[in-house]
C-alpha cells in the first residue's frame, strides 16, 4: 500500500469518526456528517482528494450491500404482494416527475432529448440516503417506509432501460440494445434466481457445519459480490443482483446471520459512499451561480414532494405518513450522477449544464437529513399537541413481524417453550448456532434461524429491540452465561429467563438479574411424585409433598444465594434445611396417622 493511499484512508476514517458523533449529538444523523466530511476533504474544500469519482466507484459496493440486506427483509411472497405499489405508484412517481422536471429544463433551454434524460435522472431518489434514514428512524416497516421502498425498487428497475436509452437518443453507433445483450440480461437473471434458489442454501449449510465464523463471513461476501458481478457482466444493475440474492435467502434459516455478517461492511462502505458524494459537490459552480443552483434545488424538492404527497394520499396513507413519504424521497439520487455522466459522454448535455445538475442533486442529498430533522420537529410538535388533547386509548394490535419472545438455543428445553408459544399464537424468534439443529427443527415448521446469540448485531437483526421476554436455553453453561451477560447489558430492563445446569449455575445467573430454571428440577419432581404414588401414597398427598418440597427448595436456593461464595455457610444452610424438611414431612405423617372418632378414619389408620 502506498503512503498516499494509507494517508488518505487514515484521513477519511479520522474525519468520519470525528464528524459522526458530533452530528448524531446534534440530532442531524450520520448521513449529513458523511456528506459534510466529503465536502471538506474534496476538491472544493481542503483538497485531500482530487478525483472523487474513483472513490465513488469503489464505495458503490456499500449500496450493493444495502440492497442485499433490504432483500433479506422481503420474502418472494411479500414481494409479490408489493407488485401494485412497485409498478403502480412507483411508475407514476418516476414518469410524472420526469415529465414536469424535463419540461422545466426544456423551457430553460436544453434540447428535448437532453431535457428528457436529465428529467429522468432528477426523478430518481437516493436509495442509499432514503433507506439509511428509514433504518436510523427504525421505520422501514412503517406504512410510508414500505411505500418508500416500493418506489425506490421501481426506480432501480427503471434505471436499466434508461441507461440503454441514452446512447440511442445521443445517436451513438454500436451502442444500441441488441438481442444478444437482451439474452445476456435474461440469462443473468435466470442464473441468479434459479441457481440462487437451489444452490445458496445448500452451500451455506455446508459452510455453517464447519463452525468457522471467518469462513461464513467470506461466504456471505461471496454471495453478495458474486450476484452483483453476474448482473454487472450482463449490463444490468449490480444492486439488482444483490437484491435478488437477498430475496432468495429471505426465507432461509441463515437470514439473520447473513445480515449480521454483512452489516459492518455495509455501514463502512455506505459511509465512504456518502463521503464521495460530498466530494463531488462543486462549490465553485455554486459560488458562480448561487441563485440558479438554489432555485434548481427548490424546484426539485417542491415538484417531487408535491407528487409524492399526492401519491401517498392516493395510496391511502394518513396525512402525516404522506408528508414523511415526501420528506424521505424528495431528494436527488446517486444514480443521477451516472445518468448525467452518460448524457455528457454522448453529448446530450453540455459540461456546464452537467456541472449544474450534479450540484443540484448533490446539494439536495446534503440538505436532506437537515430538512428531515426540521420536518420531524414540526410533525412531532403537532402530534404532541393533538395527543395532549386526546384521552388515553388502548394500544393497537401488535405487529406480527415483531417477535414478542426471543429464544436463544433450540435444544430440548427451548423447543418445548417454542411449542407452547406457538399453541398460544404468541410470536417468537429462535436463534441456534448448530446448523444441523436448525435444519432439523425447521423441518417441523419451527421459527428458527442460524446464528450465534452472543453477537449484538445478530440480536438486533432478529428484532431484539421489540422483544418482551428473552429465554436463554442453551446447552453450554459458558455460552449461556455469555448470552445472559450480553442481554442484560444491551437490554437492562428486559424480562430475562435462563436455563440453569445446577444450583451454582443458577446463582451466577441470579447475579445478572436473570430468573433461573434448573433444567431437570421440574422433571425430577414429576418423577418423584409418580414414585410416591407407586409406593401406595394417595395422589393428592403425593402432590402436596412435592409442592412443599418445591417451595422449600426455592426458598433454600435464594437463602444460599446470599452466601454462595462461602462454602461453609452453604453447607450449614443445607444441613439446617434438611432438618427443617424432615420435621415438615414428619409433621405431615403424624397428621395423616393420627386417628379420629370416625369409623372411616379408623379403618384408614389400621
Amino acid at each position: 500500500m502506498s503512503n498516499i493511499s494509507l494517508e488518505l484512508a487514515l484521513v477519511l476514517l479520522l474525519a468520519a469518526i470525528a464528524a459522526v458523533p458530533l452530528f448524531k449529538k446534534l440530532g442531524l444523523g450520520a448521513v449529513l456528517a458523511y456528506l459534510v466530511t466529503g465536502v471538506i476533504l474534496g476538491p472544493s474544500g481542503m483538497g485531500f482528494v482530487r478525483e472523487p469519482d474513483r472513490i465513488l466507484s469503489a464505495a458503490e459496493i456499500g449500496v450493493v450491500m444495502l440492497l442485499f440486506v433490504i432483500g433479506l427483509e422481503l420474502s418472494p411472497a411479500r414481494l409479490r404482494l408489493m407488485r401494485r405499489p412497485v409498478f403502480g405508484i412507483g411508475s407514476l412517481q418516476v414518469f410524472s416527475a420526469a415529465l414536469i422536471l424535463g419540461l422545466a429544463l426544456w423551457f430553460y433551454g436544453l434540447h428535448w432529448k437532453g431535457a428528457l434524460v436529465a428529467g429522468m435522472g432528477l426523478a430518481l431518489s437516493s436509495t442509499a440516503v432514503g433507506l439509511q434514514l428509514l433504518a436510523e428512524r427504525k421505520e422501514l416497516n412503517s406504512d410510508y417506509g414500505r411505500l418508500s421502498f416500493a418506489i425506490l425498487l421501481f426506480q432501480d428497475l427503471v434505471a436499466i432501460p434508461l441507461l440503454a436509452l441514452i446512447p440511442l437518443l445521443g445517436g451513438v453507433k454500436n451502442q444500441t440494445l441488441t438481442w444478444e445483450a437482451a439474452l445476456h440480461a435474461i440469462g443473468a437473471l435466470a442464473l441468479v434466481i434459479v441457481g440462487g434458489h437451489w444452490l445458496l442454501n445448500q452451500v451455506l449449510r455446508v459452510v455453517a457445519r464447519t463452525q468457522m465464523p471467518e469462513v461464513f463471513t467470506a461466504t456471505a461476501l461471496l454471495v453478495v459480490l458474486g450476484s452483483a458481478w453476474i448482473m454487472q457482466r450482463a449490463g444490468l444493475s449490480p444492486g439488482l443482483g444483490a437484491f435478488l440474492a437477498g430475496v432468495l435467502l429471505a426465507d432461509s434459516e441463515f437470514r439473520h446471520e447473513l445480515e449480521s455478517q454483512i452489516e459492518p461492511f455495509k455501514g463502512l462502505l455506505l459511509g465512504l459512499f456518502f463521503i464521495a458524494v460530498g466530494m463531488s459537490i462543486d462549490l465553485m459552480r455554486i459560488g458562480l451561480e448561487p441563485w440558479l443552483i438554489v432555485g434548481g434545488v427548490l424546484l426539485l424538492l417542491f415538484v417531487k414532494f408535491s407528487l409524492l404527497f399526492a401519491l401517498g394520499r392516493m395510496g391511502k396513507l394518513p396525512v402525516r405518513s404522506a408528508i414523511l413519504l415526501g420528506g424521505v424521497l424528495w431528494l436527488g439520487g446517486e444514480f443521477a450522477f451516472v445518468v448525467f455522466n452518460e448524457a455528457l459522454r454522448v453529448k446530450l448535455i453540455g459540461s456546464d449544464n452537467h456541472d449544474r445538475l450534479v450540484a443540484i442533486v448533490g446539494i439536495s442529498m446534503a440538505v436532506m437529513p437537515l430538512l428531515m430533522f426540521v420536518l420531524d420537529r414540526w410533525l412531532n410538535r403537532d402530534a404532541a399537541k393533538r395527543k395532549a388533547q386526546k384521552a388515553p386509548q388502548y394500544d393497537s394490535a401488535m405487529d406480527d413481524s415483531r417477535p414478542r419472545v426471543l429464544i436463544a438455543g433450540m435444544g430440548r428445553f427451548g423447543q418445548i417453550i417454542a411449542r407452547i408459544l406457538t399453541a398460544r399464537g404468541i410470536s417468537y424468534v429462535a436463534l441456534e448456532n448448530s446448523a444441523a439443529q436448525v435444519e432439523d427443527v425447521r423441518k417441523w415448521g419451527g421459527h428458527i434461524y442460524y446464528g450465534d446469540p452472543t453477537r449484538p448485531d445478530l440480536l438486533r437483526a432478529a428484532g431484539a429491540d421489540h422483544v418482551e421476554v428473552f429465554v436463554v436455553s442453551m446447552d453450554d453453561p459458558g455460552a449461556n452465561m455469555r448470552t445472559v451477560r450480553l442481554l442484560r447489558r444491551l437490554y437492562p430492563k428486559a424480562k430475562l429467563l435462563a436455563r440453569a445446569r445446577n444450583r451454582q449455575h443458577a446463582w451466577r445467573l441470579m447475579d445478572l438479574g436473570a430468573e433461573p430454571f434448573r433444567e431437570i428440577f421440574g422433571s425430577s419432581l414429576d418423577a418423584a411424585e409418580r414414585t410416591l404414588i407407586g409406593l401406595g401414597l394417595p395422589p393428592d398427598q403425593a402432590a402436596t409433598h412435592i409442592q412443599q418440597f418445591r417451595a422449600h427448595d426455592e426458598k433454600l436456593l435464594r437463602k444460599q444465594y446470599l452466601v454462595y461464595d462461602n462454602e461453609a455457610a452453604v453447607m450449614q444452610s443445607a444441613h439446617e434445611a434438611r432438618e427443617d424438611l424432615l420435621k415438615l414431612f414428619e409433621a405431615d405423617r403424624n397428621a395423616v396417622d393420627e386417628p379420629d372418632d370416625s369409623p372411616e378414619d379408623d379403618a384408614i389408620a389400621r
